[in-house]
């Protein structure tokens, strides 16, 4: 069976910027295309630190915040992780769909059949997201990406766990004519050209602007500014926007996040709050017809109300709008951020070694990834039980490290790590120590 190739460091390059070739990227099997997507991580690694030190060294640059860029990174984490359990529903469905029911077959190897593809994906995109903004219940998925009231490059990765869920329905009529290693090549570089755009540091980029969809039209796009309400859906070509009637250029300036911001850093509410919320109001709607508009029409749809809801429901900005940014200590910043940098590491070898592993270490692993991406948010939002969760993280690392189901990326640095958790257990014992003596004091 063929193997699918690595790729090189132009090839990594030029794949964030939707630059590769027909030649060097059509496949005769889907077993033989790359995992663009897994193999970008040293590449988006090396932009946001770029990001980074460009903000820094500019005066009025953007900044980057520990606890939004962790709960990102969080957020993108946990939503790669159904896919240790199963292949992606998006490549699933669609190869279904040409076994069972293709009209044509287009050679693999054709250039018109991979810019045919560009099209029909980035077209397919389109439509995925205008319809996540329209409709409520897939608004329910897609506000994750959202709710960051920063945008940066660690916006990009802040994806939703249950959107690929719905995603897969918008691409099946390629699936009639357009072979999957075509789809399965397309589907990957779309999302992966969608990184680079989420920076503030580029402005304009003069007549490009008119083609592609770039910077400065995805800053309006998670804009929550009255004029940047359901606007400027495009994956790469915003020419989608501009014939649909959803286009909006960049004027005022742009304030981000959600029009009602969710103010917090755990990760479980940032992925799943909506759904209990959408759930009262579908139950409290009177009638069947109520219901029914609260889950098919807009999140801002009520009784009444147009489709989409009423603008003029948007609150208006002000210019004073500062975004959720509660004060924590530098040393509980540092310490979250390498904790975090740890995890890092164990989740890029379980994504690699998965095939690997016996599933029964692949479920361990992925149960640390969720309960460490849950401490480290209740860290972060500095929660009361966030003493008793981390210690408890900290005992179950020893563990993995003791029994050799992690290993440091480094040998060198088992050591230190082994020392460095182990003294991380015994500072949180001690704090869940003293709040049990403060609780008892209160109580007498």
């Amino acid at each position: 069976m063929a193997q699918a190739k690595n790729v090189t460091v132009s090839q990594g390059v030029r794949m964030l910027f939707s630059l590769m070739t027909p030649n060097e990227s059509s496949f005769a099997t889907v077993q033989e295309v790359p995992t663009y997507v897994s193999q970008a991580t040293p590449y988006f690694t090396g932009l946001i630190i770029l990001e980074i030190v460009l903000g820094c060294l500019k005066k009025d640059g953007p900044r980057i915040k520990i606890n939004d860029f962790i709960t990102s990174l969080s957020a993108g984490v946990m939503s790669r992780l159904p896919q240790l359990m199963m292949r992606s529903l998006e490549l699933s469905a669609y190869i279904y769909v040409w076994n069972n029911f293709r009209l044509l077959e287009l050679p693999w190897d054709s250039a018109w059949t991979w810019w045919l593809a560009f099209l029909g994906v980035d077209m397919g995109y389109y439509w995925v997201h205008r319809f996540a903004h329209e409709l409520n219940i897939l608004w329910a998925a897609h506000q994750v990406h959202h709710s960051s009231e920063y945008y940066n490059l660690s916006t990009a990765l802040r994806q939703s766990v249950t959107q690929q869920f719905s995603s897969w329905a918008f691409y099946l009529p390629l699936a009639l004519m357009v072979p999957p290693s075509v789809f399965a090549v397309h589907i990957q570089l779309n999302l992966l050209y969608q990184f680079w755009i989420h920076t503030e540091l580029v402005k304009d980029l003069g007549p490009l602007e008119w083609i592609l969809n770039t910077p400065s039209h995805h800053r309006v796009h998670h804009g929550r500014n009255p004029y940047c309400i359901d606007k400027n859906y495009a994956g790469i070509l915003i020419i989608w926007d501009r014939m649909f009637g959803t286009f909006a250029p960049e004027s005022d300036h742009v304030v981000y996040g959600l029009v009602h911001p969710i103010s917090t850093f755990e990760i479980w509410t940032v992925e799943f709050l909506y759904y209990p919320y959408l759930w009262q109001r579908f139950w409290e709607a009177e009638g069947i017809s109520n219901k029914l508009s609260v889950i098919f029409k807009g999140p801002g749809w009520t009784p009444g109300k147009p489709r989409l809801g009423d603008i003029a429901d948007i609150p208006q900005i002000t210019g004073e709008e500062m975004p959720y940014n509660p004060t924590w200590s530098p040393a509980m910043q540092a310490y979250v951020l390498l904790q975090f940098f740890l995890l890092l590491d164990v989740y890029n070898n379980l994504l690699m070694d998965q095939t690997i592993l016996s599933e029964m270490t692949v479920l361990l692993l992925t149960a640390y990834v969720l309960l460490s991406l849950t401490s480290l948010g209740f860290l972060i939002d500095q929660r009361a039980n966030a003493a008793e969760m981390e210690m408890l993280r900290c005992v179950l690392i020893m563990a993995l490290l003791r029994f050799g189901y992690i290993e440091p990326l480094v040998p060198l640095l088992a050591f230190p790590i082994e020392a460095f958790v182990l003294i991380s257990a015994v500072y949180w014992s001690l704090q869940c120590v003293n709040q049990r003596i403060n609780r008892m004091k209160k109580e007498n």
